[in-house]
């Protein structure tokens, strides 16, 4: 099943329980980092729904919804797509390795950053995206498997954390299965 964004916005909590609790999702889990901007938090909600994500973590300065402004640029996708607050990203991260097994790849600039396309991302995994200004903490840093960053030809530092969420997600799915409809095709 597929919605459009006016479908989506007009969902009820029923319909929307209905269609999380039925839809399957890859193991793959998204988790923020004092992420302020509540409309890239919404973002992060529509991408996530997009990849089928199976969580995604708001942790630390993070707003929730029913924030009004994650709930517009979400397109009604936070409904859809299960969440938690933690207060603390590093705990999380913590938790997922030592229950489900997974890699955990940050996305941030630094001296040791791989490029986002030659590393094979391993699933189960879990992104990791820090503060718009800031980008991860040290703490979740050290927790990474893994650090890549998408390159920059321009005079720009860098790109906006839903863009570059975008890109290497969509990176780490071309060697995946592809699924529709909860069937591999």
């Amino acid at each position: 099943m597929t919605l459009n964004s006016r479908a989506l916005r007009r969902l009820d909590d029923a319909a929307s329980d209905n269609i999380k609790d039925a839809h399957e999702r890859r193991p793959l889990y998204i988790i923020l980092e004092d992420v302020l901007d509540t409309y890239n938090i919404g973002g992060f909600f529509r991408l996530a729904d997009a990849v089928g994500a199976k969580k995604i973590y708001l942790c630390g300065g993070c707003a929730t919804p029913p924030d009004p402004k994650i709930m517009k640029a979400s397109v009604g996708t936070y409904r859809l797509v299960p969440w938690e607050y933690a207060p603390d990203a590093a705990a999380v991260i913590k938790k997922l390795k030592k229950s489900v097994g997974l890699a955990t790849i940050a996305v941030e600039q630094s001296a040791s950053s791989f490029d986002y396309r030659d590393i094979m991302y391993d699933y189960p995994i879990a992104f990791l995206f820090g503060n718009e200004s800031t980008g991860l903490s040290a703490a979740v840093l050290d927790l990474a498997d893994k650090t890549v960053e998408v390159p920059m030809y321009g005079f720009n530092k860098s790109l906006n954390v839903m863009v570059a969420a975008g890109i290497v997600i969509y990176r780490s799915l071309e060697n995946r299965p592809r699924c529709r409809a909860n069937t591999v095709i």
